[in-house]
C-alpha cells in the first residue's frame, strides 16, 4: 500500500510539473490552444534548463512560424541531414531569435536563462570541447556569452558566432531557416548541397513525399505530432542523443509505434530499400532460426538494393542513383591507385594459393626409386630410397565480406564503396569464391543488401559503387546471418571480412510485447558484436574486422575483433596491410 501511494505521488507531481511549464509556454507563446512537447525528466537534473527550454519554446511560437520552421528540419532530415548536428544547429539559432524578443519583455527570462547556461556549461563541457566538435566549440562560445556576455574562442568559432549573434536582429522564420541551413551546410556536411540539393530543393520536398517515404511521418501519420516532435528537438537545451547518459538514450532511443504501423513496415522497407529475393516462408525461416536471444524482437530483410530492384521510383531511389554517380566519380579520380591495389593484393592471393597447390616431394620407404640412392641396397639400414609426392587438398577457400552501410558512414561512403571494390576486384582476380553484403538496420529490419554472390563473374564486383548508408546498424545480428551463408558452403576454410567504423548502434523501437528493450548501443552492442565475433571463429571462421571509422571508436573496434583487425589510413596502403592478413590466414591452413 505504501508503495502504491509514492508511486501515486510521484505521479501527481509529475502531473502538476507539465501542468506548470504548460502554463509557462502558453503564457509566453500567447496562445492556449498550442500543443507542446515538454522534456520533464530533464527537470530533475536542472530545473533551470526545462523552465527555460519551455520559455523558449513558446517565444518562438509567438514571434516566428514554428511549423514552418519545424517543416523545413523534417524535409532537411528526410534529404539526409544528420540529426544530431542538425539540432544542435537549430538550437542556437532558436536561441538567439528569441533572446533579445523575450527578455525585453520579461526581465527575469534573463536570470533564467543564465541559471540554465551555467547548468549546461558545467554538465556538457567537456563533450562540447572534445577535439573536431566544431558546433560543440561553439556552442561553448555561445554559453559563455550568456552567462558573462563574452566568450574566448579561436578565428574560426568568432567567424562563426559574428553569423550567430545576427540571428538576433531577424523577424521572419524563413531568415532563421537560411542561417540553420548554412551552418549545418559549412559546419557539419560539407558535401550536403552537392549530394542533396540547395535549400531550394530542400524546400521543394513536398508533403506527398513525406507522408508516403519520410520515416517519421510514415510511422506516425500525424504529421502535426511529428512536427511537434522535431520542434521539441530543435527547442530543447539537450542534445538529440546524450553518450554518458543511459537513461537519456534510452528514453530517446525508443519510438513507439502501433501495430498498425507495424504491418504497414514492411512495405516502406521494401519501397526503400529495394524488394527482397528471398520467398515470405524463407524469411519466416530464416528470422526463426537466426533472430534470438538479444535480437528475438528483430528481423532480416535480403535484397538486392533499391538501384536493381526497385518496387517504384522514389526520393530515396533517387539519392541512391546520385551517390552511385558520386562513387563511379570517385573511383575515376583514384583509378590508378584502385587498380595498383586490385593488382597487388590479387597476386599475392594468388601466390599464396599456388604455393599451397604445389605437391610437397619428401623421400620414402616407397614411392619412385631414385637412381643416385641404389648405391645404398645392402650397404645400408635406411629405406628411403624412394621419392613419394604428398599432395595437397586444402586450397579450398571461401570468403564473405560484411559492409557497415549505416548512416554513421554517409561522410566517407564513396571510400568505402572504392574499399568493397577493391577487395572484391581481387578476390576475383585470385579466383576464390566470395560473397559481398552491405547491412544497416532500420526500424526491427536488419536489411542485408546483397552486392554479389559467391560465384558471380567478376563483372558483379562494379555493382559495389550502388554502395549507399542509412539508419542504424545491429552489428551482432548481421554477423550471424552474414555467417549463416558462409557456413553452408562446402569449401573447408571459411574467412569473413568486415568493413564497419566500431559503432555498433541501434535505436530500438519499442513496440507492444517487445522481450528486448534495451538500446543496442555503446558498452552492451560493444560486447554483443564481441562475443558474436568470438562464437564465429570458434565455429572455424576466420573474422577480419577492417576499420573504416574516426580514431577515437578504434578501442571499440580492437574490443570487438581482437589482434585481427586492420586500420586503413591511406587507400594506398589497402592492399598492403589487408593481404599481410589473408596471405596470413591462407599460410596458416596447411
Amino acid at each position: 500500500m505504501q508503495e502504491a501511494e509514492l508511486n501515486y505521488t510521484a505521479e501527481e507531481y509529475r502531473y502538476e510539473l507539465e501542468n506548470r511549464m504548460k502554463n509557462l509556454f502558453w503564457t509566453v507563446s500567447g496562445n492556449y490552444e498550442l500543443d507542446v512537447q515538454l522534456d520533464l525528466d530533464s527537470f530533475q537534473r536542472s530545473k533551470y534548463i526545462s523552465l527555460y527550454d519551455a520559455v523558449k519554446q513558446g517565444a518562438f511560437a509567438r514571434y516566428f512560424s514554428k511549423d514552418d520552421f519545424g517543416l523545413y528540419l523534417v524535409k532537411k532530415l528526410y534529404l539526409g541531414a544528420e540529426e544530431m548536428p542538425l539540432m544542435s544547429i537549430a538550437q542556437m539559432c532558436v536561441d538567439q531569435a528569441v533572446v533579445n524578443k523575450i527578455t525585453e519583455e520579461r526581465k527575469g527570462v534573463a536570470i533564467l536563462r543564465k541559471k540554465a547556461f551555467e547548468d549546461l556549461l558545467e554538465r556538457d563541457f567537456d563533450r562540447l570541447s572534445s577535439p573536431g566538435n566544431l558546433i560543440g566549440r561553439m556552442k561553448i562560445a555561445m554559453l559563455q556569452q550568456g552567462i558573462q556576455g563574452s566568450y574566448l574562442a579561436e578565428k574560426k568559432i568568432q567567424v562563426q558566432m559574428e553569423a550567430l549573434l545576427a540571428v538576433r536582429d531577424m523577424t521572419d522564420t524563413m531568415d532563421v531557416i537560411r542561417q540553420v541551413d548554412v551552418f549545418y551546410n559549412r559546419l557539419a556536411d560539407p558535401d550536403f548541397e552537392k549530394t542533396h540539393g540547395d535549400l531550394e530543393q530542400v524546400l521543394a520536398v513536398t508533403a506527398e513525399d513525406l507522408k508516403k517515404f519520410n520515416w517519421q511521418d510514415f510511422l506516425n501519420e500525424n504529421a502535426e505530432a511529428s512536427l511537434e516532435e522535431i520542434m521539441f528537438h530543435a527547442n530543447s537545451s539537450v542534445e538529440p542523443l546524450e553518450e554518458n547518459e543511459k537513461e537519456r538514450k534510452e528514453r530517446i532511443g525508443r519510438l513507439l509505434v502501433t501495430e498498425e504501423a507495424a504491418q504497414k513496415m514492411y512495405s516502406y522497407i521494401e519501397q526503400n530499400y529495394g524488394s527482397s529475393y528471398m520467398s515470405e516462408r524463407e524469411q519466416i525461416s530464416l528470422n526463426r532460426r537466426i533472430c534470438r536471444g538479444v535480437h528475438a524482437d528483430c528481423k532480416l530483410y535480403f535484397t538486392d538494393g533499391i538501384v536493381d530492384s526497385c518496387v517504384r521510383e522514389n526520393n530515396t531511389y533517387v539519392i541512391a542513383q546520385r551517390t552511385w554517380e558520386m562513387n563511379q566519380r570517385f573511383y575515376r579520380q583514384n583509378l590508378r591507385v584502385a587498380r595498383q591495389n586490385i593488382r597487388a593484393l590479387g597476386d599475392i592471393l594468388k601466390q599464396s594459393l599456388q604455393a599451397r597447390n604445389e605437391d610437397d616431394r619428401m623421400e620414402a620407404s616407397y614411392g619412385m626409386i631414385i637412381p643416385r640412392k641404389l648405391w645404398k641396397v645392402g650397404r645400408s639400414e635406411d629405406p628411403r630410397l624412394f621419392m613419394r609426392e604428398m599432395k595437397k587438398h586444402n586450397s579450398d577457400f571461401v570468403v564473405d565480406v560484411l559492409i557497415d552501410a549505416s548512416g554513421s558512414q554517409r561522410e566517407r561512403q564513396h571510400l568505402i564503396a572504392l574499399q568493397g571494390y577493391i577487395l572484391s576486384s581481387a578476390l576475383s582476380r585470385a579466383s576464390i569464391p566470395h560473397r559481398v553484403l552491405g547491412f544497416c538496420t532500420f526500424w526491427d529490419y536488419t536489411v542485408m543488401r546483397r552486392f554479389r554472390e559467391y560465384d558471380d563473374p567478376g563483372e558483379a564486383d562494379w555493382r559495389l559503387m550502388q554502395f549507399v548508408s542509412s539508419a542504424n546498424n545491429r552489428d551482432g545480428l548481421a554477423l550471424r546471418a552474414a555467417a549463416d551463408g558462409l557456413l553452408a558452403r562446402p569449401e573447408e576454410n571459411k574467412i569473413l571480412i568486415v568493413l564497419s567504423d566500431g559503432r555498433p548502434n541501434d535505436q530500438v523501437v519499442n513496440r507492444p510485447n517487445v522481450k528486448n528493450p534495451a538500446v543496442y548501443t555503446g558498452e552492451y552492442a560493444v560486447k554483443d558484436t564481441a562475443a558474436e565475433v568470438r562464437r564465429l571463429r570458434s565455429q572455424g571462421i576466420s573474422v577480419l574486422g577492417v576499420f573504416a571509422g574516426e580514431e577515437q571508436d578504434l578501442m571499440a573496434e580492437r574490443r570487438i575483433f581482437g589482434k585481427d583487425f586492420a586500420y586503413i589510413r591511406d587507400i594506398s596502403t589497402f592492399a598492403h596491410v589487408v593481404g599481410r592478413y589473408l596471405k596470413k590466414q591462407v599460410d596458416d591452413r596447411e
